[in-house]
């Protein structure tokens, strides 16, 4: 099977992701956040990451959150003193849900599509915090690029925050008879494609656009930050997932894998 272009492979998984936004917005879960996002407390940010933004600060400073889906999590981070927060996402479909939620809350973000390759100008330099969080480097073709994107969004001493799935755990197939069996290479260079939607758990998956998921190593990403001039501070692997229940069946192993990693980095100043 041939592989598309990179810039093919982005405009597939907006395609899909946008084609995707109506089967979450159609579930309880979408309820239930509408029913607690009125709250100025409210956060849907697990302790692993909450902790890490309170270390690293956020209180009276100005976030970006790229490719923010939904915009939940950017609505999360008020709750830990954020003085701004802007949402970026290249989903129209997903961002009006963000802005759905926006509306309800009493807090007020800003959220604009753009595809993280071509960020507008406001955004270059302006922010003391950028926060990616789990489900977002394996959609892009090149990381290194992801991260010197994200890098131009800081101004300097600004510091990247990252909290996402271990890419070791890519090698394994969750719906597999023996899931603890490698199915692929962790090595793997060319994406996984999938023709179904872009769906969580408890939501049933139905066919749609093509879309591209990519395996980085755990070097390529730390080498990105570098290329990117960035100072990594932190650098931290854990047991326990942060991806969808499919995924819990790998923790509480006799011999554990990582599962999930977080990993701060900060823009040097010259």
């Amino acid at each position: 099977m041939d592989m598309p272009s990179a810039q093919q492979a982005i405009a597939s998984n907006k395609d899909a992701w946008d084609a995707s936004a109506t089967l979450h917005k159609d579930s309880p879960h979408w309820s239930a956040l509408l029913a607690s996002i009125a709250r100025a407390d409210f956060s849907c940010l697990d302790p692993t990451i909450t902790a890490l933004l309170q270390e690293v600060g956020v209180a009276g400073r100005d976030v970006v959150q790229l490719c923010c889906n939904n915009g939940r999590e950017s609505l999360s981070l008020f709750a830990l003193g954020a003085r701004s927060v802007v949402g970026v996402d290249q989903s129209r479909a997903f961002l009006q849900q963000a802005r759905q939620l926006a509306d309800v809350s009493p807090h007020n973000p800003a959220f604009i599509e753009a595809d993280i390759h071509h960020l507008p100008e406001g955004l270059q330099g302006r922010f003391d915090v950028a926060l990616v969080t789990i489900g977002v480097l394996g959609w892009m073709p090149d990381v290194a690029l992801f991260m010197r994107h994200a890098a131009s969004t800081l101004k300097p001493g600004g510091t990247l925050v990252i909290y996402e799935t271990h890419p070791f755990l890519e090698v394994f197939d969750p719906r597999a008879a023996n899931p603890l069996l490698p199915d692929s290479s962790y090595f793997q260079r060319d994406p996984f494609v999938l023709q179904e939607s872009i769906v969580y758990e408890g939501l049933d998956e139905v066919p749609g656009p093509t879309s591209y998921w990519y395996v980085h190593t755990l070097g390529s990403i730390v080498s990105g930050l570098v290329s990117a001039q960035l100072q990594i501070d932190h650098l931290r692997e854990y047991p326990h997932s942060n991806r969808e229940e499919l995924y819990d069946q790998y923790e509480h192993q006799p011999a554990q894998l990582p599962l999930c990693f977080t990993l701060t980095a900060t823009k040097r100043l010259v």
